[in-house]
């Protein structure tokens, strides 16, 4: 056993006590600890995903905002309903134009949800 010591100097390092509890206390962390680098990379991405999601929902708050401050002229009230709801005033006609890119496009992004 002590010329096959002597003949592999790395095995003679690997077989130290102190070697390989280092070496354990190092796959411990890295990937059975509650608190192990894996853990944490998952954790990470989380929160990279909640921080997007936050500045989207922000952005969106401020457009809000903004169609608010829009909305409390009268004229921009009748504006919004006809561009969003189609409303129209008495005797009066609307004909609503719709291209196929248009559709194409609306069944695409209804697909995605």
């Amino acid at each position: 056993m002590s010329d096959k010591l002597k003949s592999k100097p790395w095995l003679k390092f690997m077989s130290n006590k102190y070697v390989l509890i280092l070496l354990f206390f190092v796959v411990w962390m890295l990937f059975l600890d509650n608190y192990s680098y894996l853990e944490h990379r998952l954790l990470n991405k989380q929160i990279d995903e909640l921080d997007d999601n936050k500045k989207y929902y922000q952005e969106e708050i401020y457009k809000d905002e903004q169609n608010i401050k829009l909305l409390k002229d009268t004229d921009q009230i009748e504006k919004y309903a006809r561009e969003k709801y189609f409303m129209k005033k008495e005797n009066e006609d609307i004909y609503i134009i719709e291209f196929e890119a248009d559709r194409i496009k609306d069944s695409i992004e209804r697909s995605k949800k």
